[in-house]
Formats: structure tokens, sequence, C-alpha cells
């Protein structure tokens, strides 16, 4: 949906999955696009400036500064010390679960079921048989997103996230001119492997869970 004002867009906003809600624009056109949203749960994103205005219809569960990363071809850093798998819904439990408990906060309710992963390209990397760090993406021409990096808590600091993210940017850079990835704005961790592989900070949304207050 588009926010119109005198012919020109002042705002955009972007459903799918069922719950996800992308909202762009001033606050006069995410306050007008909001008010066409009809879920009772929602995952948002939203300018930063526009979080008054998100949390008027929405009680969050969880909430944060999330921060937009590109890399554009040419300034990638590829780092592979462990080579990734590819991975397939086959696997989607073993994924779940690492995610899970990379992050409970933000995918403790996670399950194998989510549909939106059905077409996602997955690596993983296995230590003793075990996975142990995932990583996702989706294709697309212009720029691909990096939408899921997990590494289990016990496995960190060996460089797997830094493997698996260089491997999802090779792949991402045959066909697009720019990788994107959010990040957190306190998780300095992962924002340093992000930054070692070449990705430089865009922007900052406002990012919430939540269900609707009426």
């Amino acid at each position: 949906m588009l926010a119109l004002e005198n012919s020109q867009i002042r705002g955009l906003m972007l459903l799918y999955a069922d719950q996800i809600v992308q909202l762009r624009g001033n606050q006069k056109a995410v306050r007008s696009l909001l008010d066409a949203v009809e879920l009772e749960n929602v995952e948002l994103q939203a300018p930063v400036d526009c979080e008054e205005i998100v949390l008027k219809k929405y009680n969050a569960e969880f909430k944060h500064i999330v921060v937009l990363m590109g890399l554009k071809r040419g300034e990638e850093k590829i780092q592979i010390k462990h080579t990734p798998v590819r991975l397939n819904m086959d696997n989607a439990e073993e994924i779940a679960e690492v995610m899970r408990k990379a992050d409970p906060e933000a995918w403790g309710d996670l399950n194998a079921a989510a549909r939106h992963w059905q077409d996602a390209y997955m690596l993983g990397i296995r230590h003793e048989d075990k996975l142990v760090s995932v990583g996702l993406t989706r294709f697309v021409d212009f720029g691909s997103n990096i939408s899921a990096i997990a590494t289990d808590k016990d496995y960190r600091g060996r460089g797997f996230a830094t493997s698996i993210v260089s491997a999802l940017v090779q792949e991402i850079l045959k066909n697009s001119r720019m990788a994107l990835i959010h990040v957190l704005e306190d998780n300095t961790s992962a924002s340093r492997v992000y930054t070692k592989v070449g990705f430089k900070p865009y922007k900052r949304y406002f990012l919430m869970r939540g269900k609707r207050t009426n």
C-alpha cells in the first residue's frame, strides 16, 4: 500500500507472512497506513520517529532499534574458515532449534512449520554431526536480504557465523548488486561479524513484536 499526498508518495507499507509489517515514510503517512492494518499480532518495522504511533495501536512484547546494513558488490571481504553446507526443509526442526537457543527473545516461539522458509536459501555448519550455526536468505535481483544468522551460544567465537555470512554474500552477489542484513543496535558481536565481511550501517528502524491494544 502507498500513502499519497498531492500525487506524491509519502509512505509505503508491505504486509507478508500473515503478520509481518514493514512501514516507511513520514509520521503522517505511517499513521494513515497503520490505520489500515487489522492484524491482531504483528512483527512490525517502522521509522524510529514513529515508535509512539505504533505503540498506540500495539502492545510490544519485544522492541528494539534495528540497524539496516548494506554491502555493495566489490566491497565484500569473504572469510570462510569453515565450509557451510546447503540445508533444506528436511532440516527445518534443527534450524529452528539453533535459532531458538541462539536468541530466545526473538525466536523462542519459532517452529519448523514456518512457511516463509519454503523458498529460502539456507546454509549451516555442523560440529561433530550437530548443527550449530545457520543462515538464511532469499535472492532478489536488486539486493538480497540475509534474513537470519544464528549460532548456538556454546559454539560462538569460532568463526562459524563469519563463514556463513561470507558464503551467503558470495551467493547473493552472483545475481544481486547488493547484500543487506539487519542487526539489533545493541548486538555488538553480530555487528562486528557483519562489518568484518564488509557490511556498513545504512539506516536505523524501530522493530517490535506484539498484540493489538483494542
